[in-house]
């Protein structure tokens, strides 16, 4: 019979120190790494919970690096705002300055700085801050406009600022000899007669109203297609009697011319003599106002015409324009005016053959239904008028400027001329308004003088890539400047932060600062100084904001807003950063003050049974034997 061994590792004694030595090498591990575990099954049943806090903290981490990526784009972009602001805040102070003398170049010190403050804004624009453009909406990778020598001086094939300038100077007759357009006559030996050359041009002076004090004098108009005044002298008027006009001049300002009757010979400036009878009378007077307008033409003209071509290259606005002139239904016919009903019958005020119920117009995508009696939503009734019809349109195309009739010629604006498209049901019911074809559009900015000779053009085309400088180079859509650049900075937010050379607030300033830099002219001409005069009156009314027009200011408050948000998100997700930290820490961290207190507790242990162990190895079986 065998007697079996009794290993020690086998032993209740053994097994209690390997199992000893096992806690003591786990608690080893755990204080040196800090943690409860080099695996996820010896991290206890709260691990689940870890894992995904652990997911969130990633997160977390993404979004604070946005954050503060956005943050340093935004900053950026303001201190550029705000450099931008300064530079236009100089360039109004100088040109509402005096005096304005012009140097052999033509231009005055103010002109010659903004040149300079011209290339300062293009080079601010065109900075890059990390890895984007700031101004260039979403091409991120593109400078925002093209340098300034090429913005006012064009390329060998493209025409800028300064060449658009000269031309539209042509086409709105202002220049020496020029009389803006207007033709003024004689058309009978006591009528003086002032007529724009051509209904529904944008060239020129425009007839805006008359208001005489001169006895026995019959005024008329502005009426009829084109417009025109007529001054009839059915006796002499009297010394000190006054006669004036005013004119529309290109750019939305006024320009005005006031006659004084005089028995004074020669006539000082601004009166007309006083002759022998009606009929000399009204020669004099013809001559007189001849020189009047001329002097406009080349003075206040000038000027309104430069700041008109800036406008024309740098705005993104337009005109449809009707390519004829439109009569109503009276007898006999006459222009139609916004007063003109949409569907009548022979012999009103009405359009021929007009607009029937079940009609459509669709403007930009929205469609107004015709239809008779009063109109509801998404209707327009045929008893209204042409004036409620464009201001139907202007409603959906949120123009700026609203839409208008200029001698029966209807002219549509838009802001947007890239998305602006009319059409109606059926198609031939937009010859109503004077317009030819399927639809209505209006030629894409920048816009040049169309025909030649430009003193005799009557509308302006849209300047292709080819033969005119595009000045924004960056992306402009769709959409707000704004949302061309977004970020996610949480699960459920986020914030824009693009922007766009060619928003209203910049780009308006950039126009009146090139518009400024880039005119120039005759060192030697009798009505220079008053041309800069106007023209700098001009630019610094255009460079102080006006109400309802986008400012520096505004784009800086909406970033302001981002930063706000950002700033309230940062807030809340550091908050979130502690709890599920602190969460992964109770779960796979330990605490090394109670590590270190189990291991002294361990080594006592240990200790004991070590020596326990020693004792028991000494024993033998002899020990326990009798003796003898």
């Amino acid at each position: 019979m065998s007697i079996t061994g009794v290993g020690y590792a086998t032993s209740p004694l053994g097994q209690a120190i390997t199992s000893l030595n096992n806690q003591m090498t786990s608690l080893s591990q755990q204080l040196a790494t800090g943690e409860k575990s080099t695996n996820y099954a010896g991290m206890g049943v709260n691990e689940g919970f870890a894992i995904a806090a652990r997911s969130q903290l990633a997160s977390i981490s993404a979004f604070t690096d946005t954050i503060s990526n956005v943050t340093t784009t935004i900053n950026a972009a303001n201190n550029a705002l705000q450099a931008i602001s300064n530079l236009g805040g100089q360039v109004q102070s100088a040109a509402a300055g005096t005096p304005q003398t012009l140097d052999s170049s033509g231009q005055t010190i103010a002109q010659e700085n903004a040149a300079a403050e011209l290339s300062s804004m293009i080079g601010i624009l065109n900075t890059p801050s990390g890895d984007r453009y700031l101004f260039s909406g979403s091409a991120i990778n593109t400078p925002a406009t093209v340098p300034a020598d090429v913005m006012l001086n064009g390329t060998a094939t493209q025409a800028g600022l300064k060449t658009l300038i000269a031309q539209r100077a042509q086409a709105d007759g202002a220049f020496p000899g020029g009389t803006g357009r207007l033709l003024i006559t004689n058309p009978t030996p006591t009528v003086v007669s002032v007529a724009e050359d051509a209904a529904g041009s944008p060239f020129g002076l425009k007839l805006s109203q008359v208001t005489s004090s001169l006895t026995g004098a019959t005024v008329t108009g502005p009426s009829g297609s084109p417009a025109a005044i007529s001054v009839n002298l059915g006796s002499n008027p009297n010394s000190g009697d006054q006669i004036s006009f005013t004119f529309t001049q290109p750019d939305g300002t006024s320009a005005s011319v006031q006659l004084t009757a005089t028995t004074t010979s020669p006539p000082p400036t601004g009166s007309f003599l006083i002759g022998s009878t009606p009929a000399a009378t009204a020669a004099n007077l013809n001559t007189a106002l001849t020189a009047a307008i001329g002097t406009v033409a080349n003075t206040t003209l000038v000027a309104a015409s430069a700041i008109e071509a800036g406008d024309n290259f740098f705005n993104t606005d337009s005109v449809a324009t009707g390519n004829t002139p439109v009569t109503n239904q009276a007898a006999p016919p006459t222009a139609i005016t916004a007063a003109t009903a949409l569907s009548g019958s022979t012999g009103t005020d009405s359009l021929a053959p007009g607009f029937a119920a079940g009609d459509t117009i669709t403007v930009n995508g929205t469609t107004l239904t015709f239809v008779n009696g009063t109109a509801g939503s998404g209707q327009i009734s045929t008893t209204a008028t042409v004036g409620d019809l464009l201001k139907a349109i202007d409603s959906i195309t949120g123009t700026s400027t609203p839409s208008t009739i200029d001698g029966g010629v209807v002219k549509i604006h838009t802001d947007e001329a890239s998305n602006f498209s009319i059409t109606t049901s059926p198609a031939g019911a937009i010859s109503n308004l004077g317009f030819s074809g399927s639809s209505i559009t209006a030629p894409v900015p920048p816009l040049r003088v169309s025909g030649s000779p430009l003193s005799a053009a009557t509308s302006l085309v849209a300047g292709t890539s080819a033969n005119t400088v595009q000045w924004y180079t960056g992306n402009s859509g769709p959409g707000s400047a704004r949302a061309s650049s977004t970020a996610r900075i949480d699960s459920a937010i986020t914030v824009q932060y693009g922007a766009q050379a060619n928003e209203s607030a910049i780009r308006s300033q950039l126009q009146s600062i090139a518009v400024f830099a880039a005119f120039t002219a005759s060192p030697t001409g009798a009505n220079s100084a008053a041309q800069i005069s106007a023209l700098s009156q001009s630019i610094a009314t255009n460079l102080t904001p006006q109400p309802g027009q986008q400012t520096i200011q505004d784009i800086q408050s909406q970033f302001a807003q981002a930063q706000t948000v950002m700033k309230d998100a940062s807030a809340r997700q550091a908050q979130s950063q502690t709890m599920l930290q602190d969460m992964v820490n109770n779960t796979e961290t330990v605490s090394t003050q109670q590590v270190a207190s189990e291991i002294l507790a361990l080594q006592t242990a240990l200790q004991a049974s070590y020596q326990a162990t020693s004792m028991m190895s000494q024993l033998t079986l002899t020990k326990y034997l009798p003796v003898g």
